[in-house]
């Protein structure tokens, strides 16, 4: 499963970053070796504007202007989103990929989609949801 979140607000983005790890952890997460299968894989896609090359994490992502499954979900939940390294919107970025089979997971789920993969059900817990 593939999905997109867009959060407002300040954050650093190192911090950001340990607490997508740890969040990855708590679900069971391991990183035996580089690109290793994973169960839960939480990464920052873009911060505003913002480009940085190092330190870690690298943002905007890498390789996220090259995933239909990153862009797909990430033109939903931000409209007219332009790439801050090259100036595309989704739309323009998603013209230049191949088709790829994704279905939404849920009638009217903003940014969720699968490729085929069935999620753990506790993939899917809300770890920021209010228990007011």
């Amino acid at each position: 499963m593939n999905g997109v979140a867009r959060l407002r607000g300040a954050a650093d983005p190192a911090a950001l970053l340990a607490a997508l790890q740890a969040i990855e952890a708590r679900e069971g997460r391991g990183r035996p070796y580089p690109n290793a299968p994973r169960t839960l894989d939480l990464d920052i896609v873009a911060m505003g504007r913002l480009l940085r090359a190092a330190p870690d994490p690298v943002i905007p992502h890498p390789r996220a202007h090259l995933r239909r499954f990153v862009l797909e979900p990430l033109r939903e939940v931000w409209p007219g989103w332009v790439h801050p390294s090259t100036g595309q919107e989704a739309e323009a970025l998603l013209r230049d990929l191949p088709p790829a089979p994704m279905r939404r997971i849920a009638p009217g789920l903003v940014g969720g989609f699968t490729r085929g993969c069935v999620p753990a059900p506790s993939a899917l817990s809300d770890p920021f949801a209010r228990t007011e």
